[in-house]
């Protein structure tokens, strides 16, 4: 005969407990018995119980003790509590802290099995849902990238598709959406994913330590190179090298990555050995290096070398879609960090994150839903527990220079999605047509719509 389920029943009373015990194993149920909280505390790790029977009332460690310290081994655990018929009250205390349900002595028993029933079917169906989030989570996601929007989906198709080549790859796409999280994606799907995956953040350096850093120097190069470096193209021989913020490089160092991408070679500062080796590069900024190519501000030669591939990471309020899975993910990452039992977010508190712009993207969600975990005193994210800016009245919309909503006409919302589209692709009406979802057109009339008349939309905040 095949078991049931697990059954863990604890009473100090012995032949009550040994009675149960044999009614359960005749309907099939696989039992263990302890005479108290403590005797049952091992049981919990060695046999795995489904379902937790417990007296309320026994000397040491009683029921509810045992039942907390149960939770805390296994929050999906069922713990059915047993009461004399006197003290409903405290097993309804029981329930409100976790307890799946309460039976009053003498035991029925046919009651005692439809409420096991009970515990098992909606524990299976607990179990059920979090495969179910698992296998979503797992289909919207490539590595550690999260989403389920078309854009999302399209961002993933071309990291699978160009990750194989030796090809460079250009991201694109505003601060804290997730370029590095891509660059990382294209190192562990490529050939060189058991190389290296170097990593250098261009903007943060000088032009001198930023070439020290790159190329590697000699010692004696410059004041303080006390000994010879290795560079990062060294250090990334084999695998990967990640420039973020490349359109910030000055144009010496420009011209010695050209180089590099061209020959695959390159001397340390202050040498003159040449030294080659094989690294694939991956570069992100969040400027428009079309615009800075016409100011004369980088290399068009450079550009067209870096940009052989070319992978836009959408903003977040652009997928508002992929909002209440990064929302989750963050809730059980710094949930489990931080050793909390929070189980999930409550509608009235996702409303609010889903209304928030995000103007911080993907990095603010997470930075909030961090800060919502930390602050938080129950086992659900409330409103109260997210950072103020965030709640109603807070919002950074207005001096971050988005029409409010709402509190805006249509057409001034329209003029702010149009040329705020624009500015992002460096003026091409095509592809902001494409990401806006209407024809080139109807683009080229509302700028000249714009221009005729400009104090039509006075208040608008300028683009």
């Amino acid at each position: 005969m095949s078991v049931s389920g697990r059954i863990l029943i604890v009473d100090d009373e012995a032949n009550a407990r040994s009675a149960l015990a044999e009614l359960l194993r005749e309907e099939g149920y696989a039992v263990e018995t302890a005479a108290d909280g403590f005797k049952a505390l091992p049981k919990l790790e060695e046999f795995a119980p489904d379902v937790v029977v417990t007296d309320l009332k026994m000397p040491g460690l009683d029921g509810l003790g045992l039942m907390n310290k149960a939770l805390e081994h296994d929050p999906e655990l069922a713990v059915v509590v047993m009461t004399a018929f006197g003290a409903i009250d405290t097993a309804v205390a029981a329930m409100r802290a976790g307890a799946a349900d309460y039976l009053t002595k003498p035991i029925n028993f046919d009651e005692l099995t439809l409420v096991i029933e009970r515990a098992m079917e909606r524990r299976r169906l607990r179990r059920e849902a979090g495969q179910l989030r698992e296998r979503l989570a797992e289909r919207h996601k490539i590595s550690n990238i999260i989403g389920a929007s078309p854009a999302m989906q399209k961002v993933f198709d071309t990291v699978l598709q160009v990750a194989p080549s030796r090809a460079s790859v250009l991201i694109t796409g505003e601060s804290g959406t997730g370029k590095e999280l891509v660059a990382a994606a294209l190192h562990e799907h490529s050939q060189r994913a058991s190389g290296p995956f170097v990593k250098l953040h261009c903007a943060a350096l000088s032009e001198t330590l930023l070439e020290s850093e790159l190329f590697g120097h000699e010692r004696g190069a410059f004041t303080g190179a006390v000994m010879r470096r290795d560079g990062r193209f060294q250090q990334a021989d084999g695998g990967t090298l990640f420039l973020d913020e490349i359109g910030e490089i000055s144009p010496a160092v420009q011209v010695k990555l050209l180089r590099f991408l061209q020959e695959h070679e390159f001397e340390r500062v202050g040498g003159n050995q040449t030294i080659k080796v094989d690294v694939r590069i991956i570069t992100a900024t969040h400027r428009n290096l079309i615009e800075r190519v016409k100011q004369g501000l980088f290399r068009e030669d450079l550009y067209y070398r870096l940009n052989v591939v070319t992978i836009d990471v959408p903003p977040l309020r652009q997928r508002p879609s992929d909002i209440g899975l990064l929302a989750h993910h963050f809730l059980a990452r710094y949930a489990k960090e931080n050793g909390k039992q929070i189980r999930t977010i409550t509608d009235d508190t996702m409303e609010k994150i889903l209304r928030y712009p995000w103007p911080g993207n993907v990095r603010e969600l997470e930075n909030a839903i961090e800060r919502a975990v930390v602050v938080c005193r129950s086992d659900v994210i409330r409103p109260e527990d997210l950072a103020i800016s965030i709640l109603p009245g807070g919002s950074p919309t207005k001096q971050d220079g988005y029409p409010p909503v709402p509190g805006s006409r249509l057409a001034e919302i329209e003029r702010f999605a149009i040329l705020k589209t624009l500015e992002h692709t460096g003026g091409s009406t095509s592809r902001a047509a494409e990401m806006l979802g209407i024809s080139p057109r109807k683009i080229q009339y509302k700028l000249r719509e714009y221009q005729q008349r400009p104090s039509a939309l006075k208040n608008l905040p300028a683009t």
